[in-house]
C-alpha cells in the first residue's frame, strides 16, 4: 500500500518527556487489485460453506473498510468489481446463496463508496426493467439475512425507473399465461415501495430513494403522484411514535416525502404542500421523544419552505474568478473589482414581486423551535432553513451558527448586514460555558468556524475586508478556505503552509511551536497574546491553563516591552482575584514570562528588575502570602512553587530577604502535608522549587553552602523519611535527591544511611512502596551529584569505604516483591533499583573502575529480564545489554563477557517487551554457570505463571535449552542441582513456590530428566520428593494440586523412590478436601495409562475401576485406599493418634 507519513513532533514539556508525534496516513491508491479479484472471483467456489464465506466476507470487508476516508481512490476500480459481481447475479444458473452473497459484496462497496455515487453505476437499460422487479418481488422482506439483496435491488430498481420511456409500453398484452390480467409494471414498482417503506431494516432507505426517483417521471406523476401522497399522510396520521413497529414506518413514510420534495419541480409539488404541512403540524413532530423523527420532520418542513417560495440568486455572491490558486490570489483588487462589477439591470428584470405565502410563517417558526433541539442532528437540519440567535444557550448558540452558515453560503445574507453579524460570530468563536467540572462550547466554536469557511465561499473580497483581522483567529479550515479565496489574509500562505490540518491536530505543538511562529508576524503577535490572557489562562482544564502559560513564555521574545509594561501587570490582580481558574493561571503565567524575561535580559545585559517596574517586582515577591490559608495552600501548592523556582531562576535580588525564609516554609510545608492532597498529585514542583532556591540562595561563597541552612535541611529531610505519612515519606526523599552537590559535600553518609535504612525497615514491614521507590531513585541521585573519588572521604563522594554499601542497597531492592490490593508494586521499587544500578555503574566505571563489582547485578539483571512482567523484564534486558555493549566506559568485571557477547552481539535489535522474542536469547544464559541459578529463578515465575503468551514462549525457550543438554549427564545434572537449590531457597515463599511445582511438573510431563531415570533412587528425586512432602500439611489448594501432579511425573524414577511416590499419592487420595481426592485420583488415573510399568496388568482394570469411583465419603474412600495399597504392594498408610499431655 502506497502510503506518505507526514510526521509532527512538538515538545512534551519539561520533565524530559518524550515528544508527542502526530502521524498521518494517507492512501495513495487502491493496491489491493489481484486480492481483490481472487476473493469476487472465488464466490461461486465458497458461497456452500459458511464457514469460507464468512471469512471471505471478512477479508472483504477488511479491504474496504481500509478506504472508509478516501472513497474516491475506489473509483477507477468500482466498475470492474461491480461487473463481475453482476455477471453472478445475472447468470440463470447462480443459486440462491451465490446471488445473496454476491449482493453482499456490493453492498460493501456501495456502502464504502456512497450509494449517490455507487448507484450511478449500475446498469439502467429498459432490458434492466423487468429481471431486477422479477427478482425483487421473490425476494422474503421478513429474511433478515438477505437484507443486502433486497437493499441492492431497491437502488437499481430506482436507477432503471430513469429510462426515458412511458412505462406502459413495458407492459406489453397484459395476460399472463393462465389467462388472468398481469399487473402493470408502473403499479408493481409502486407496490414494491410502499412495501419497503414499512419494513425495520435498512432496505426502507433504499426504497425511500425509490420513491423519489420513481414518483418524479412525468408519466408516473401524472397518474399516482396524487395518491401516493395521500397514502402517505394516511400513514402518517394513523401512526405515533409509542411501538417501535409505528416509528419505523413513520420513518419511511418521512424519508419518503423529504427525498420526494428535494428531487421534485416545484410546480409539481406545491398544490400538495399546505396539506402535507397542515398534517405534520397536527402530528406535533416535534415533541416526540425520538431524535430521527423530529429530524425528518424539521428536514421535511424546511423543504416545504422551500418549495412555496421561489428561487433567486443574489447578485452580489461570491463568483469564481479562477481555480488556480496562485493566480486567485495573484488578482488585485481592481482586477477583482472590475471582474465582478456587473450590471444590475439584468437581476432587476428578472427579480418579480410577489406575495410570500402565509405558510411560510408557520415554516420558519418551526424552523426557529427546531435550532433548540436538544440533539445536533435536528439543529443542524433546522440550521439549514433559517437563521436566528436567541436565548443564550449552548443549543440556541449553535444552531443559529450553522444557520448563519447556511444563509451565507446560499447566498441569504446580504453584505449590508456583515456589521452586525461579525461581532457575534467573534463571539461564537470563543464561546464556552461551565457547566459543574468541565464547560461546553466546542460544537459552537465548530459552527462559528464553518461560518468563517462559508461565508469566504459567499463574499467578494472587497466585502469581507474590513473584518479580516478578526476572522483570522478562525479555526485551520475556515482560515485555509479564507486565504485561498479572498487573498486579503496578512501571510495566509505562510501560516497555512506551517499549519497545516495535522499540525494543529496536536495540542502541545500547537500552543508551544505553532502560536510562536504565527505570532512572529507583527499583525498577529499582539492579539495572540491577548487571547491567551484573556480566554485560555483563566480556562477550566488544568492541561489549558498550563499549555497557555508556557506558549506566553514562548512568546516573550516577540513582544518583551509588551509582556513587562501591559500584560505583567494586567496579570497581577488576577493572581489575587476570587476566580481560582483565574488565579491560578495568572500567578503560572507571571512565573513564565518573569523567567522569559530574564533570558532576554541576559541578551542585553539587563536583569529583570530593569525590566520590570519596582511595584510588579514587590507585588511578586509576596504573591504567595495571598495563598497562605489552608484551603487555598492545598490547591495552590504547586503553583506557588513553580513561581518560587521561576523567580529563583531569574535571579531576582532576595538574597538575606526574609522572604526567602517564607519560600523555604511554604516548600517545606508543602512537603509535610502532601498527605493532605490527591496522591495523584505530582510532587516535581516543590522539588524544582527546592533545588533552584538552593542554587541560587544557599551558596555562601560559590560552590560552599551555607553550613547554617545546609545543617537544618539535611537534618529536617532525614527526619522527614520517618514520618508515618507516605506522601511525606516520599518528598523527604525527592527533596535529598535534588539538593545541589555544594548542600551534599560533608554529609553524603548521613543522607545515604537516611535513605538505605528508610529502604531497608520499610521493606521489611511491606508499607511505604512509593517512598523506597522515590528513595532508591534519591540514591543514585546523590551519588552522582556528588561525583566518585576512588580513595576520598566517604562524606564528600563515593569511593572504596561506601560503594559496596550503595550497591547492597540497591541489590536489596531489586528483591522487593511487596503486594497489596494493588498487585505487585515491588516492581516499581524494582524498575527505580536498576535505573540507580545503570546511573551509579556508568559513574564509576568512568571515574574508578576499579572498585566495581558488577557480578550480583548483573545476575540480578539477568533475573529481571527472565520475569513475567513485560514492562520490568524489558527495562531489566534493556539496562542488561546497556551495560554490555558500553564502551566508552566500558563496564568492567562482567561474568562471561565473550559468551554474553556471542549471544547479544552489538548489532542486536531485541523487543523485550514480546515474550516470542525475550525468552528465546535470555534461556540461553542457563548455559552459564554465574547466572543459571538468577536466571532459573526468573523463568521460575514466567514458565509456572498465568499469562497464555508468556507461559508458552518461555517453557517453549527453556524445554529446547533443555532438549539441548539431554546427552550431557553433568549439565543435566548442574540444572537438577540449581532447581533443588532454588526449590529449598523459596519452599515458603508463595511467589516462587507455586509457580516452581507448575514449572517442574511440564517438564517431567515433558520427559525433561530422561536420562536420570534409569538409575534407581537418583538423589535428585530423593530430594524432591523430600522438598514436596513439606506441603502435605498446607491449606493452600492450587499448591496441593501442583504436588498432585509432580508426584504422579515422579513416578518414572525408578528404585524405591517410586514407592515412597505412589505412598503420597494414595495418602493424598484420604485427604479431608474433597477436591483435593478427586484430582489425586484423576491423575493417579492418567499416570497408570502413561506409564504402563507401575502396576501389575492383572489388576490394573481394578485399580481403573477404583480410581474412577471418586464421589463416596472418607470412610469408604479409606477402604479402596487400602485395597489399592494391597494391588500396589505398598504397606497401608495408618492414622498417627494425636499425643496429648
Amino acid at each position: 500500500m502506497a502510503l506518505s507519513e507526514i510526521e509532527n513532533g512538538c515538545p512534551g514539556g519539561e520533565g524530559g518527556e518524550s515528544d508527542l508525534i502526530v502521524k498521518a496516513c494517507v492512501l495513495g491508491g487502491f493496491s489491493e487489485t489481484v486480492e481483490t479479484r481472487a476473493l469476487i472471483s472465488s464466490l461461486p467456489e465458497v458461497h456452500g460453506d459458511p464457514v469460507t464465506s464468512e471469512s471471505t466476507t471478512e477479508r472483504f470487508l477488511v479491504i474496504m473498510n481500509r478506504y472508509q476516508e478516501q472513497p474516491h481512490l475506489l473509483d477507477p476500480h468500482t466498475e470492474w468489481m461491480l461487473n463481475m459481481i453482476l455477471e453472478f447475479v445475472r447468470s440463470e444458473k447462480s443459486p440462491p446463496s451465490l446471488v445473496h452473497l454476491s449482493f453482499k459484496f456490493l453492498y460493501v462497496v456501495c456502502k464504502v463508496r456512497g450509494y449517490k455515487i455507487f448507484m450511478q453505476l449500475l446498469p439502467h437499460e429498459v432490458a434492466d426493467v423487468q429481471p431486477v422487479l422479477d427478482l425483487l418481488s421473490r425476494q422474503d422482506p421478513k429474511d433478515s439475512e438477505t437484507w443486502e439483496t433486497r437493499y441492492m435491488l431497491l437502488l437499481w430498481l430506482s436507477m432503471t425507473c430513469l429510462i426515458p420511456f412511458d412505462l406502459y409500453r413495458l407492459d406489453g398484452h397484459l395476460e399472463s399465461d393462465g389467462g388472468k390480467a398481469r399487473e402493470p409494471t408502473m403499479d408493481r414498482i409502486l407496490a414494491i415501495a410502499k412495501s419497503y417503506l414499512l419494513v425495520s431494516d435498512t432496505p426502507r432507505d433504499a426504497a425511500s430513494v425509490l420513491v423519489s426517483k420513481f414518483m418524479t417521471r412525468p408519466d408516473v406523476k401524472q397518474k399516482r403522484l396524487g395518491d401516493f401522497l395521500d397514502w402517505s399522510l394516511t400513514t402518517i396520521s394513523q401512526t405515533n411514535d409509542e411501538s417501535m413497529r409505528d416509528i419505523m414506518v413513520l420513518d419511511g413514510a418521512l424519508q419518503s416525502l423529504a427525498k420526494l420534495f428535494k428531487h421534485g419541480k416545484r410546480d409539481d409539488l406545491l398544490q400538495y404542500a399546505p396539506t402535507i404541512l397542515q398534517c405534520l403540524e397536527q402530528k406535533h413532530l416535534s415533541e416526540s421523544s425520538q431524535a430521527m423523527l423530529r429530524r425528518l420532520g424539521v428536514k421535511l418542513i424546511q423543504r416545504l419552505g422551500l418549495t412555496f417560495l421561489k428561487p433567486r440568486l443574489a447578485a452580489w455572491r461570491y463568483q469564481r474568478g479562477s481555480r488556480s490558486l496562485a493566480a486567485n490570489l495573484s488578482m488585485s483588487q481592481s482586477t477583482v473589482a472590475a471582474a465582478t462589477g456587473t450590471p444590475e439591470v439584468e437581476t432587476q428584470e428578472q427579480e418579480e414581486d410577489y406575495d410570500i405565502p402565509e405558510e411560510v410563517e408557520t415554516v420558519i417558526e418551526h424552523l426557529l423551535a427546531g435550532l433548540k433541539d436538544k440533539e445536533t442532528i435536528v439543529r443542524w437540519s433546522a440550521s439549514q432553513g433559517v437563521c436566528s440567535c436567541f436565548q443564550e444557550s449552548d443549543n440556541a448558540w449553535h444552531g443559529g451558527c450553522l444557520a448563519l452558515a447556511e444563509l451565507g453560503r446560499r447566498g441569504l445574507l446580504l453584505p449590508s448586514r456583515l456589521t452586525d453579524v461579525v461581532p457575534l460570530i467573534i463571539k461564537s468563536l470563543t464561546y464556552e460555558e461551565k457547566r459543574g467540572a468541565c464547560s461546553v462550547g466546542s460544537n459552537v466554536r465548530d459552527a462559528a468556524c464553518y461560518v468563517c469557511w462559508s461565508f469566504a465561499r459567499a463574499y467578494e473580497p472587497t466585502e469581507l475586508k474590513p473584518f479580516v483581522t478578526q476572522i483570522a483567529r478562525a479555526h485551520f479550515a475556515a482560515f485555509q478556505e479564507n486565504v485561498g479565496r479572498q487573498g486579503t489574509f496578512p501571510h495566509g500562505i505562510d501560516i497555512v503552509t506551517a499549519a497545516d490540518y495535522y499540525a494543529v491536530g496536536n495540542l502541545n505543538n500547537c500552543y508551544l511551536n505553532i502560536s510562536v511562529y504565527i505570532a512572529s508576524f507583527p499583525e498577529y503577535t499582539k492579539a495572540m497574546i491577548d487571547h491567551l490572557i484573556s480566554m485560555k489562562i483563566n480556562h477550566w482544564d488544568g492541561v489549558i491553563r498550563e499549555l497557555a502559560t508556557k506558549a506566553l513564555h514562548n512568546l516573550t521574545p516577540q513582544a518583551p516591552d509588551y509582556m513587562a509594561t501591559t500584560v505583567v501587570p494586567q496579570l497581577l490582580p488576577m493572581a489575587v482575584g476570587i476566580d481560582l481558574h483565574g488565579r491560578h493561571g495568572a500567578i503560572m503565567a507571571c512565573a513564565e514570562i518573569t523567567h522569559a524575561l530574564y533570558k532576554q535580559g541576559l541578551q542585553t545585559n539587563r536583569t529583570v528588575v530593569d525590566i520590570i517596574s519596582a511595584e510588579c517586582v514587590d507585588a511578586l515577591k509576596n504573591i504567595h502570602q495571598k495563598t497562605l490559608r489552608p484551603m487555598l495552600f492545598l490547591i495552590f501548592f504547586s503553583t506557588v512553587c513553580s513561581i518560587i523556582e521561576k523567580l529563583s531562576l531569574s535571579k531576582m535580588p532576595f538574597k538575606n530577604d526574609p522572604v526567602i525564609t517564607g519560600w523555604q516554609w511554604l516548600i517545606d510545608d508543602t512537603i509535610k502535608t502532601l498527605h493532605l492532597v490527591s496522591s495523584g498529585v505530582k510532587d516535581v514542583a516543590v522539588v524544582s522549587a527546592l533545588t533552584a532556591l538552593c542554587e541560587e540562595y544557599y551558596q555562601a561563597e560559590p560552590g560552599q553552602a551555607d553550613s547554617q541552612m545546609q545543617d537544618a535541611l539535611i537534618s529536617q529531610y532525614i527526619e522527614g523519611l520517618k514520618s508515618p505519612q507516605m506522601l511525606t515519606r516520599c518528598g523527604s526523599a525527592l527533596a535529598l535527591g535534588c539538593l545541589p552537590r555544594f548542600m551534599i559535600q560533608g554529609k553524603l553518609m548521613q543522607i545515604l544511611e537516611g535513605l538505605q535504612h528508610m529502604c531497608t525497615v520499610s521493606q521489611k514491614e511491606g508499607s511505604f512502596t512509593e517512598a523506597r521507590r522515590d528513595a532508591v531513585g534519591a540514591i543514585a541521585q546523590v551519588c552522582v551529584k556528588a561525583g566518585v573519588c576512588a580513595h576520598g572521604s566517604p562524606d564528600s563522594a563515593l569511593c572504596s569505604e561506601n560503594v559496596a554499601e550503595v550497591y547492597g542497597a540497591l541489590l536489596n531492592s531489586m528483591n522487593d516483591y511487596t503486594t497489596d490490593s494493588r498487585g505487585d508494586v515491588g516492581a516499581w521499587v524494582r524498575e527505580a533499583a536498576m535505573t540507580s544500578l545503570m546511573e551509579v555503574t556508568m559513574l564509576v566505571a568512568i571515574s574508578a573502575p576499579e572498585i566495581l563489582s558488577v557480578k550480583c547485578m548483573m545476575c540480578c539483571l539477568a533475573q529481571q529480564a527472565a520475569e513475567k512482567i513485560d514492562r520490568y523484564r524489558a527495562h531489566a534486558g534493556n539496562i542488561f545489554l546497556s551495560l554490555l555493549h558500553s564502551t566508552e566506559p566500558e563496564v568492567p568485571h562482567i561474568p562471561h563477557r565473550e559468551e554474553l557477547l556471542s549471544i547479544f552481539p552489538t548489532t542486536t535489535t531485541l523487543n523485550w517487551n514480546a515474550p516470542s522474542q525475550a525468552f528465546q536469547y535470555i534461556t540461553q544464559l542457563l548455559g552459564l554457570p554465574q547466572y543459571q541459578r538468577h536466571t532459573l529463578l526468573g523463568l521460575t515465575v514466567s514458565v509456572g505463571g498465568i499469562t497464555e503468551s508468556t507461559v508458552h514462549f518461555s517453557s517453549q525457550s527453556l524445554f529446547e535449552y533443555l532438549r539441548g543438554i539431554q546427552d550431557n549427564y553433568a549439565a543435566l545434572a548442574q540444572f537438577g542441582d540449581t532447581l533443588l537449590t532454588i526449590f529449598r531457597d523459596n519452599l515458603r515463599n508463595e511467589r516462587v513456590s507455586i509457580p516452581f511445582l507448575k514449572m517442574l511438573n511440564q517438564m517431567l510431563a515433558n520427559s525433561c530428566f530422561e536420562i536420570l531415570t534409569t538409575q534407581e533412587n537418583h538423589q535428585f528425586c530423593v530430594e524432591l520428593l523430600t522438598l514436596c512432602k513439606e506441603f502435605k500439611k498446607t491449606k493452600d489448594i492450587s499448591k496441593l494440586r501442583a504436588c498432585v501432579a509432580v508426584f504422579c511425573g515422579l513416578i518414572q524414577f525408578q528404585g524405591e523412590v517410586r514407592k515412597k511416590v505412589l505412598s503420597q499419592l494414595l495418602m493424598l487420595l484420604c485427604h479431608s478436601f474433597p477436591v483435593i481426592r478427586k484430582a489425586t485420583a484423576g491423575q493417579m488415573y492418567e499416570m497408570l495409562l502413561t506409564y504402563d510399568d507401575v502396576i501389575d496388568p492383572e489388576v490394573l482394570d481394578d485399580v481403573m475401576t477404583l480410581l474412577s469411583d471418586t464421589n463416596c465419603d472418607l470412610a469408604t474412600v479409606r477402604t479402596h485406599r487400602n485395597q489399592l495399597c494391597d494391588w500396589l504392594g505398598i504397606p497401608s498408610p495408618r492414622v498417627v493418634a494425636k499425643v496429648t499431655n
